[in-house]
């Protein structure tokens, strides 16, 4: 699908170094979304169940990263890890599966800024989704917003990784209510809308 995709603060996005980018998760679109319109890649975490056919052939040529949902999977985090300690950027859904809940935030993304000394970086996204009861509209406008990059707690230990989660759950609940509150109903285009495929 086609989109007039409007990105606020992408200048926020450190230029280089390790980066957890962690943000909200309503459609299959985000992921594409997100690594096309970005100022850096980001790998990506995705669900094993999706690397299967031509598109898990694409998502393996693009480096993304197969991840299990029903476990800790030690595999796939090692992958990141190594990833984010030779300066890259990997990318997070902490929902853990689309249209979840940003209250449910797992621990992945926290365990892996952590772990590699990464700040997180929170973004926001709406419009890849279509409200129910709303009619179809031809290149819908999503709005992308980029938070400022934080450092999470040092607390070692449960308590540290669980304080760690709740930091990453209130930074992309914040962001988001904060791109809420930018957004209108409008379809009219404006000077920094840009047209996309995803």
């Amino acid at each position: 699908m086609s989109y007039r995709i409007r990105v606020r603060h992408g200048e926020r996005v450190p230029t280089t170094g390790p980066v957890v980018l962690v943000a909200n998760h309503s459609s299959l679109a985000d992921g594409p979304v997100l690594f096309g319109t970005l100022p850096r890649g980001a790998v990506f975490l995705i669900k094993r169940e999706l690397f299967r056919g031509p598109l898990g052939w694409t998502l393996c040529k693009l480096g993304h990263l197969p991840v299990r949902r029903d476990a800790p999977d030690r595999a796939a985090l090692s992958a990141a890890v190594r990833i984010l300690r030779s300066g890259g950027v990997i990318g997070v859904f902490p929902e853990g599966t689309r249209g979840g809940s940003v209250a449910e935030a797992r621990h992945g993304a926290a365990w892996l800024a952590r772990s590699a000394g990464a700040p997180l970086l929170p973004v926001a996204c709406r419009g890849t989704a279509r409200e129910s009861g709303r009619r179809f509209r031809f290149r819908p406008r999503v709005d992308v917003l980029v938070g400022r990059p934080v450092r999470l707690p040092e607390q070692q230990g449960r308590a540290g990784l669980a304080a760690a989660t709740e930091r990453v759950r209130t930074e992309l609940v914040e962001l988001l209510a904060e791109l809420d509150g930018q957004t209108t109903d409008s379809d009219e285009p404006d000077d920094d809308v840009r047209g996309n495929e995803a």
